[in-house]
């Protein structure tokens, strides 16, 4: 009707649970319409492989239909939604009507280079939500390597009772390459341990302290940050200035008893140098959530190196 405001067609391409989408519909029930994709569709943007082209090519045209209608799109990007709207042009071939993106992850890397985005379109994110679960598995598989678990679990499975000296966490020192929200929580958790922190903020310019960090550094000091760290912690975003951060040149700046961990993005790390690092014997070991290709392919040397722990991705993940 005349004067009447138009709809706004909000798509959620994850499963909220049911009593959220409710309050999301509930701030204007008169103007608000929520499409909330169908477990096949969101089986399909987390990889999931169909046995027949056509079962694929159905659920595609499916997604096709709902970012159509989308004024509004909330949920993550991935790369099997690029790839299901490949061929398909920009964003605005897909989703004409798109003007917001609201992404459930801390980076927005994998949308603004999709090559599908254009002007206009406004892209946030959630930085900081994910802070308290992936500073949780950082302290976990620290304590995994300060413990010998990849070890003992590899026993395990052979029935090999191996007796071994673990380590104790408490008086290493971490090195948090990148201290924003999540590497502030993993600062807090490991000085709750007894470790000493180093770590780079891109806003530092002079060596500092504060009270996460017993030394603050610029992103140009990262040698010095790795020739002194235990454990080497990833956290900054994916940017043009991050992506092959840690090469050949870092790794061999890094203690022979050192661990990596990444909880970033797979491109920050040099993935062939890191290989051949780990079976040099250049580094201890590494714990990786991300890599440069995802899924890891099988055929990766990294699944079956002892001093290899190796997650698919679920660091920032919680069970609600």
């Amino acid at each position: 009707m005349p004067g009447h405001p138009p709809t706004l067609h909000i798509l959620i391409t994850f499963a909220l649970e049911p009593a959220l989408v409710e309050r999301i519909r509930a701030v204007d029930p008169e103007r608000i319409e929520v499409d909330v994709l169908g477990r096949d569709q969101r089986q399909l943007l987390r990889g999931f492989r169909y046995p027949s082209e056509r079962e694929r090519a159905a659920v595609a045209a499916g997604l096709q239909g709902a970012f159509s209608r989308a004024d509004v799109v909330f949920g993550f990007w991935g790369a099997e939604l690029h790839e299901a709207f490949t061929g398909l042009g920009s964003i605005a071939e897909v989703a004409p009507r798109l003007k917001w993106v609201q992404l459930t992850s801390a980076g927005a890397d994998r949308l603004l280079n999709s090559g599908m985005i254009e002007g206009g379109i406004v892209v946030t994110t959630v930085s900081g939500l994910h802070a308290t679960p992936i500073g949780e598995y950082v302290l976990c598989v620290m304590l995994m390597f300060a413990k010998g678990a990849p070890g003992f679990l590899r026993a395990q499975a052979r029935h090999e009772w191996l007796r071994y000296m673990p380590r104790e966490l408490r008086g290493a020192t971490v090195g948090v390459v990148g201290m924003g929200h999540i590497g502030e929580e993993v600062a807090r958790l490991s000085k709750a341990f007894g470790c000493r922190v180093v770590a780079t903020r891109r806003s530092v310019t002079q060596p500092a302290t504060d009270g996460l960090a017993d030394e603050l550094l610029p992103p140009s000091a990262l040698h010095r940050l790795l020739a002194q760290s235990d454990y080497v912690v990833l956290a900054v975003p994916l940017t043009g200035e991050t992506r092959g951060l840690i090469g050949e040149a870092e790794l061999r700046a890094m203690k022979p008893s050192a661990v990596l961990v990444n909880i970033a993005r797979g491109p920050v790390v040099d993935e062939p140098a890191l290989i051949a690092a780990l079976r040099e014997g250049r580094i201890a070991g590494a714990a990786l959530d991300v890599f440069e290709r995802e899924p890891l392919s099988a055929d990766s040397a990294l699944w079956d190196m002892d001093n290899v722990v190796v997650s698919p991705h679920i660091s920032g993940g919680t069970e609600i």
